[in-house]
């Protein structure tokens, strides 16, 4: 099976949501995703990314990367946040990515002195018609 990967460094900055966007529709697009999957896909990585952003280092990135193969899609997004908190599990935004994807997990290190911030991501993953079947 070939896996294609594909990957984005944006400044972390919410005006930065357009490209990222883009670029997740246009991959998913190329990965031959159906229309909804890759609509359901794109909210997932807005959620995600706009969630870091707003508590991100100022200054900092969203590194974000796509790898797909014929049966699903893997999207890693990180950040280096502010805060000591991981994404906010229990937020309206979580539920809504646990919802249209197939997993999803967050991941936060200690307190990094060399970015100023704790190195934060996001994992989540679509499997190709699992997250359609009732």
């Amino acid at each position: 099976m070939h896996t294609t990967t594909i990957g984005i460094q944006v400044p972390a900055r919410l005006e930065q949501l357009t490209m990222l966007r883009a670029l997740t529709e246009t991959v998913a697009m190329i990965a031959d995703f159906g229309l909804d999957e890759v609509i359901d896909i794109r909210l997932a990585l807005d959620e995600v990314a706009t969630s870091l952003i707003f508590d991100a280092v100022p200054g900092s990135t969203i590194d974000c990367e796509f790898s797909y193969d014929e049966s699903q899609m893997f999207v890693h997004v990180a950040s280096v946040a502010v805060a000591e908190t991981v994404v906010a599990h229990a937020g309206f935004g979580w539920h809504i990515v646990r919802t249209l994807t197939d997993s999803i997990a967050a991941m936060q290190s200690p307190f990094d002195h060399v970015v100023s911030g704790y190195p934060t991501a996001v994992d989540f993953s679509w499997v190709r018609g699992v997250s359609d079947v009732p």
